[in-house]
């Protein structure tokens, strides 16, 4: 409202009841009992009841926010302050290559594998999607069409986070230091061909759930710079291929003659410039060095985008 009388955006949009997201906050008035799970807020008499736990303790409760999504389920969001119980230290360091085919691998060798739950669930969505096309708008039946659809989409969206949470949840209680490429996900669904399955394995939200879950328990999650040529370059002798197309899966060195496979190899080169950085021989990126000898220009290299958590 402020910006409008401002003149800076146009006229708000308040919140309707025919939108099917609907939220209201509550302050910190409202109290929770963790062993009886009930949830009370003033204004109402009872309490509610409700699904979940916290293996930690709640210091202090700022607000609650309660939500209804399109499929019709309620939740509450709490915002306070939380005491984490914290992880030993276990001295570990990986470099993960996040993929399609699989979700990613590490440089381990360990491939933890893809789910696809939207492929897996697009059959039946289609169906549904279908089926409200069908229906009258504005029509007690195109209502319900429209939540039995919210529902596919939201058993999807739960079934990738519950993964993604388990997937997460191993990596930080494995390793000290994890070490990923900062991927550009918004320009990569700019394919057609690959918009879908990159969405589908939600690379993105994974990514996130480790930072935040890295500041929890004392973990450091490093993102190296995206344009490192990860694939390209031997993780033995460090020769760079000049190019190398996405369906080549296995190669041989032509220096050293190391047979790699493609996502192995780029997680052991991840893991190594993820050394660099903690190490202090990475603040400079030697991803334009490495180009400029293969296309044989002499120009000085730049600094790196390097975000460290």
């Amino acid at each position: 409202m402020t910006k409008f009388f401002r003149k800076i955006s146009k006229f708000p949009k308040f919140k309707s009841k025919h939108n099917s997201r609907q939220s209201f906050k509550v302050p910190q008035f409202a109290k929770i009992d963790w062993e009886a799970k009930t949830l009370k807020i003033p204004k109402f008499k009872t309490p509610f009841k409700f699904r979940g736990k916290y293996s930690g303790e709640l210091i202090k409760i700022n607000s609650v926010t309660i939500s209804k999504n399109a499929s019709g389920k309620y939740f509450a969001s709490i915002q306070g302050e939380f005491e984490i119980p914290e992880k030993e230290s276990t001295g570990e360091i990986i470099g993960v290559d996040l993929g399609i085919k699989s979700l990613l691998i590490d440089s381990n060798g360990t491939e933890i594998k893809n789910e696809r739950f939207l492929k897996k669930a697009l059959k039946n969505i289609k169906y549904e999607q279908r089926q409200l096309s069908k229906k009258k708008k504005g029509s007690n039946s195109r209502n319900k069409q429209r939540k039995v659809l919210a529902k596919q989409y939201q058993k999807v969206t739960d079934q990738r986070n519950n993964y993604l949470h388990q997937v997460s949840t191993k990596l930080i209680n494995d390793n000290q230091v994890i070490v990923l490429e900062d991927l550009a996900v918004k320009n990569m669904v700019k394919n057609h061909k690959l918009a879908q399955a990159i969405s589908d394995v939600s690379w993105g939200s994974l990514v996130s759930m480790l930072k935040y879950k890295a500041i929890w328990y004392n973990r450091q999650v490093i993102q190296i710079d995206r344009f490192y040529p990860s694939s390209k370059t031997c993780s033995h002798c460090h020769h760079l291929m000049s190019s190398m197309d996405l369906s080549i899966r296995e190669w041989v060195c032509p220096s050293c003659g190391t047979h790699h496979d493609r996502d192995v190899n780029a997680a052991k080169n991840i893991l190594r410039q993820g050394l660099n950085i903690m190490s202090g021989l990475g603040t400079k990126s030697d991803t334009k060095q490495k180009r400029m000898e293969a296309s044989g220009s002499k120009q000085s290299p730049r600094s790196p985008k390097i975000h460290v958590l």
